[in-house]
Protein backbone atom coordinates (compact mmCIF):
# COMPACT_ATOMS: atom_id res chain seq x y z
CA UNK A 1 0.00 0.00 0.00
CA UNK A 2 1.26 3.45 -0.97
CA UNK A 3 1.62 6.45 1.34
CA UNK A 4 -0.74 9.08 0.88
CA UNK A 5 2.15 11.99 0.94
CA UNK A 6 0.92 15.59 1.00
CA UNK A 7 2.44 16.00 -2.97
CA UNK A 8 0.21 12.96 -3.85
CA UNK A 9 -2.50 14.27 -2.48
CA UNK A 10 -2.29 17.74 -3.98
CA UNK A 11 -1.98 16.04 -7.61
CA UNK A 12 -4.98 13.77 -6.69
CA UNK A 13 -6.92 16.94 -6.28
CA UNK A 14 -5.56 18.90 -9.51
CA UNK A 15 -6.89 15.81 -11.27
CA UNK A 16 -10.50 15.95 -9.46
CA UNK A 17 -10.35 19.69 -10.26
CA UNK A 18 -9.53 20.17 -14.08
CA UNK A 19 -12.02 16.64 -14.92
CA UNK A 20 -10.60 17.24 -18.87
CA UNK A 21 -8.39 14.12 -18.51
CA UNK A 22 -5.10 16.34 -18.86
CA UNK A 23 -1.90 15.46 -19.18
CA UNK A 24 1.11 15.60 -16.96
CA UNK A 25 2.23 18.98 -18.53
CA UNK A 26 -1.68 20.31 -17.82
CA UNK A 27 -1.60 19.04 -14.30
CA UNK A 28 2.36 20.09 -13.84
CA UNK A 29 1.29 24.01 -14.92
CA UNK A 30 -1.93 23.50 -12.61
CA UNK A 31 0.59 22.45 -9.66
CA UNK A 32 3.20 25.40 -10.31
CA UNK A 33 0.49 28.00 -9.43
CA UNK A 34 -0.18 27.32 -5.69
CA UNK A 35 2.70 24.51 -5.41
CA UNK A 36 5.65 26.08 -7.39
CA UNK A 37 8.49 23.49 -5.28
CA UNK A 38 6.83 20.53 -6.41
CA UNK A 39 8.85 19.39 -9.46
CA UNK A 40 7.96 17.87 -12.60
CA UNK A 41 9.62 14.74 -11.74
CA UNK A 42 7.86 14.45 -8.53
CA UNK A 43 4.46 14.60 -10.87
CA UNK A 44 4.92 11.81 -13.17
CA UNK A 45 6.13 9.67 -10.53
CA UNK A 46 3.24 10.20 -8.49
CA UNK A 47 0.47 9.67 -11.02
CA UNK A 48 2.83 6.20 -12.36
CA UNK A 49 2.22 4.66 -8.96
CA UNK A 50 -1.21 6.05 -8.73
CA UNK A 51 -2.46 4.52 -11.87
CA UNK A 52 -0.08 1.44 -11.52
CA UNK A 53 -2.42 0.81 -7.57
CA UNK A 54 -5.44 2.05 -9.67
CA UNK A 55 -6.41 4.65 -8.11
CA UNK A 56 -6.46 7.07 -11.42
CA UNK A 57 -6.47 5.16 -14.65
CA UNK A 58 -3.84 6.66 -17.26
CA UNK A 59 -5.39 6.75 -20.81
CA UNK A 60 -3.36 6.54 -24.13
CA UNK A 61 -4.82 8.12 -27.02
CA UNK A 62 -4.38 9.05 -30.41
CA UNK A 63 -2.75 12.00 -29.92
CA UNK A 64 0.65 10.01 -28.62
CA UNK A 65 -0.27 12.06 -25.30
CA UNK A 66 -0.78 9.61 -21.79
CA UNK A 67 -3.70 11.59 -20.05
CA UNK A 68 -5.12 11.09 -16.74
CA UNK A 69 -8.72 10.48 -15.12
CA UNK A 70 -9.40 10.58 -11.91
CA UNK A 71 -12.62 7.73 -12.72
CA UNK A 72 -10.39 5.00 -11.90
CA UNK A 73 -13.18 2.33 -12.57
CA UNK A 74 -13.44 0.87 -16.36
CA UNK A 75 -15.36 2.82 -18.16
CA UNK A 76 -15.51 4.47 -22.08
CA UNK A 77 -14.10 7.75 -23.30
CA UNK A 78 -15.59 10.06 -26.13
CA UNK A 79 -12.89 12.17 -27.91
CA UNK A 80 -13.95 15.18 -30.40
CA UNK A 81 -12.03 15.29 -33.48
CA UNK A 82 -12.45 19.24 -34.25
CA UNK A 83 -11.71 20.54 -30.43
CA UNK A 84 -9.85 17.51 -29.21
CA UNK A 85 -12.39 17.80 -25.76
CA UNK A 86 -12.39 14.26 -24.24
CA UNK A 87 -15.19 13.39 -21.55
CA UNK A 88 -16.55 9.86 -19.97
CA UNK A 89 -19.31 7.64 -21.40
CA UNK A 90 -21.95 7.06 -18.59
CA UNK A 91 -22.77 3.69 -20.04
CA UNK A 92 -22.53 0.29 -18.73
CA UNK A 93 -19.25 -1.43 -19.26
CA UNK A 94 -18.70 -4.41 -20.75
CA UNK A 95 -17.38 -7.18 -18.72
CA UNK A 96 -16.01 -9.53 -20.04
CA UNK A 97 -14.76 -8.18 -22.82
CA UNK A 98 -11.13 -9.22 -22.60
CA UNK A 99 -11.94 -12.82 -22.36
CA UNK A 100 -14.36 -11.98 -25.62
CA UNK A 101 -10.94 -11.22 -27.96
CA UNK A 102 -9.23 -14.10 -26.22
CA UNK A 103 -11.56 -16.69 -27.00
CA UNK A 104 -11.99 -15.44 -30.71
CA UNK A 105 -7.92 -14.49 -31.32
CA UNK A 106 -6.34 -16.08 -28.86
CA UNK A 107 -4.80 -12.57 -28.05
CA UNK A 108 -4.04 -12.16 -24.18
CA UNK A 109 -5.70 -9.09 -23.21
CA UNK A 110 -3.71 -7.25 -20.66
CA UNK A 111 -5.68 -3.96 -20.28
CA UNK A 112 -8.01 -1.54 -22.91
CA UNK A 113 -8.77 1.93 -23.60
CA UNK A 114 -12.22 2.24 -25.88
CA UNK A 115 -12.13 5.43 -27.18
CA UNK A 116 -15.45 6.59 -29.25
CA UNK A 117 -13.52 9.08 -31.76
CA UNK A 118 -16.37 11.87 -33.41
CA UNK A 119 -18.30 15.32 -32.80
CA UNK A 120 -19.13 16.57 -29.58
CA UNK A 121 -22.51 18.62 -29.01
CA UNK A 122 -20.35 22.06 -29.32
CA UNK A 123 -18.94 21.28 -32.38
CA UNK A 124 -21.83 19.90 -34.00
CA UNK A 125 -23.82 23.40 -33.72
CA UNK A 126 -20.58 25.55 -34.93
CA UNK A 127 -20.77 23.11 -37.84
CA UNK A 128 -24.61 23.27 -38.42
CA UNK A 129 -24.57 27.32 -37.92
CA UNK A 130 -22.25 27.87 -40.80
CA UNK A 131 -24.00 25.58 -43.27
Amino acid sequence: MQRNTLQRQIILDVLKKLKTHPTVEDIYAEIQKEYPSISKTTVYRNLRQLAKNKLIRAVSLQDGLERYDSHAEMHYHCRCKNCGKIFDVEIEYVPGIDELVHKKYGFQVDEHDIVFMGTCTECGKKRKVRQ
